[in-house]
């Protein structure tokens, strides 16, 4: 049974007239191929020619391509995306020819392009028998009347001429048969198949990804950045006027003396909130110092002791330090949350490209990141930059956190 497309364009066909101008472009289109598959029938016809015309085509093999290609373009409407972006392609005849989707291009070029262009050899050989059959009338009475011609003719006049109608009012469909199946055969060999569509797709997913991660550190940055410039040295000026005013107003009354005190200390409070609040968008020590430095910091404001070893060559991608730092921070809130531990053991490496996070601690144990939205977090904060984290936390403890991280993105 036909596919639908196959269908539609058989109806296509068949219901338009031969000069219908859909007819004359398909047409061209397929009698465009005739010249390309000429040196394949060449080498077929003559052995002497087939190992150089092969080796002609290995080697301009993307040449060939892309005059198929504008061929599809100019003629059918259809563009064909490239099997490779220019900066994945190989440069070597070698390393082109050990590439798989280098082979569907040679199969067309060698196989199904010129089966594809006899087709339309015998498709133009169609058209002018039958244009020549369905006006062999006219032709006949052209002739001397003396000539044996045109009496031979004459009496076979109208079972031709009704032949070349017939002929002519099957042709459109035919012609849109094999453009239909040049179309699609240039698809499937000529441009990606399924999974190099998949894993270009599955690329620009990521590299967008990526960059919207970027984008949402960047944004965490800036406002940090306000925040620290406007907001909290605003409230500090404010703070320290109500202090000036706390200690040097001595004649106001208690009643006024006690809202100055108490805006005061609200003041110091909301500076205290709001550099925890900056903290938690983007730490100044990060970006300035680098991850270790920032770790530290974490390190000394925990509640239970922990133990750090940071050893880290280089700085990382400023994204991937930012992900290490708040995954970090969560898993120590998680642990002097949940765990009863009395000390962390936090081990930071940066191995083969990948920076290795390890949290350990001495607590109960029992943690399962599906009975739970802490743990849950973190994995998918780590997912967000292609990391990966494990939880190893049987009863009774201890309980091992594994975070790595690709150290570029």
């Amino acid at each position: 049974m036909p596919s639908t497309t196959l269908r539609r364009a058989l109806a296509r066909g068949a219901g338009r007239p031969p000069w219908s101008a859909d007819v004359w472009r398909d047409t061209r289109f397929t009698a465009a191929g005739i010249p390309m598959a000429l040196p394949v029938w060449m080498a077929f016809t003559q052995s002497k020619l087939f190992v150089p015309v092969v080796l002609l085509l290995l080697a301009c093999l993307r040449p060939l391509t892309a005059v198929q290609r504008g061929r599809l373009r100019t003629l059918r409407g259809v563009e064909v995306p490239l099997l490779l972006r220019p900066a994945d392609a190989p440069s070597g005849l070698l390393l082109r020819l050990r590439t798989g989707v280098n082979w569907r291009q040679v199969g067309y070029h060698l196989l199904v392009g010129p089966v594809l262009a006899i087709g339309a050899v015998a498709l133009l050989y169609a058209w002018g028998a039958g244009l020549v059959m369905a006006t062999v009338y006219g032709w006949a009475w052209l002739m001397p009347h003396s000539s044996p011609v045109r009496t031979e003719w004459l009496t076979l006049n109208i079972p031709v001429t009704f032949g070349g109608v017939a002929l002519l009012a099957v042709l459109p469909g035919a012609t849109a048969l094999l453009a239909w199946l040049e179309e699609r055969t240039a698809r499937r060999l000529l441009g990606p198949g399924l999974a190099e569509t998949l894993e270009r797709r599955v690329e620009e997913i990521a590299e967008s990804r990526a960059g919207v991660v970027d984008a949402a550190d960047a944004e965490r940055r800036r406002i940090e950045r306000d925040l620290h410039d406007g907001a909290q040295q605003r409230l500090t000026s404010l703070a320290m006027n109500l202090g000036l005013a706390r200690r040097t107003l001595k004649d106001v009354p208690p009643e006024a003396m006690q809202v100055i005190i108490d805006a005061h200390e609200e003041a110091q409070a909301a500076i205290d909130e709001l550099r925890d609040l900056v903290r938690g968008l983007h730490p100044a020590v990060l970006e300035d110092r680098g991850l270790d430095a920032a770790l530290s910091g974490i390190a000394a404001r925990a509640p239970l002791p922990v133990r750090l070893d940071v050893d880290l060559a280089e700085r990382i991608a400023p994204t991937v330090e930012a992900v290490a730092y708040f995954t970090v921070s969560e898993a120590l809130a998680n642990v002097a949350k949940h765990a009863r531990a009395s000390r962390v053991d936090l081990s930071v490496r940066a191995v083969g490209g990948r920076l290795r996070l390890v949290i350990r601690d001495d607590g109960v144990g029992g943690a399962d990141p599906s009975r739970g939205t802490g743990l849950t977090g973190l994995r998918k904060r780590t997912a967000s930059v292609d990391g990966t984290l494990s939880v190893l936390s049987p009863l009774g403890g201890p309980t091992t956190i594994t975070v790595e991280l690709p150290c570029a993105l």
